[in-house]
């Protein structure tokens, strides 16, 4: 599911994939309505929510005679999780950096 460590982040590399989860984060939807927000089909709406359902980013659940899809919100816990871990890294290597630059950088100077 999470092989390379990025919390989902993959999963939304393709642009229609992204385009359903952000619809998805307004509001739940079944595959009709999905497809009617995008330039793609019904059963490429269902293959691109197969592979958020499969990566643990949507889950869905019938109602009367279709499914409705939603985000999970464990899977949006997790891929924001890593996103916070990597905005920490970069302020904690930027915090480093600027504590090891030289106060007056006219010191350097020969």
């Amino acid at each position: 599911m999470d092989t390379y460590g990025d919390g989902g982040l993959g999963l939304l590399g393709d642009p229609t994939r992204r385009a359903i989860f952000e619809i998805l984060a307004r509001r739940p939807s079944s595959v009709g309505e999905l497809a009617e927000r995008l330039p793609v089909s019904r059963p490429a709406v269902s293959q691109h929510l197969r592979v958020l359902k499969d990566g643990g980013l949507v889950v869905s659940h019938a109602e009367g005679t279709r499914r409705v899809y939603r985000l999970n919100p464990e899977g949006v816990a997790g891929l924001r999780a890593w996103l916070d871990g990597v905005w920490n890294d970069a302020l904690t290597a930027f915090q480093k950096a600027a504590e090891a630059a030289p106060d007056d950088p006219e010191e350097e100077a020969p």
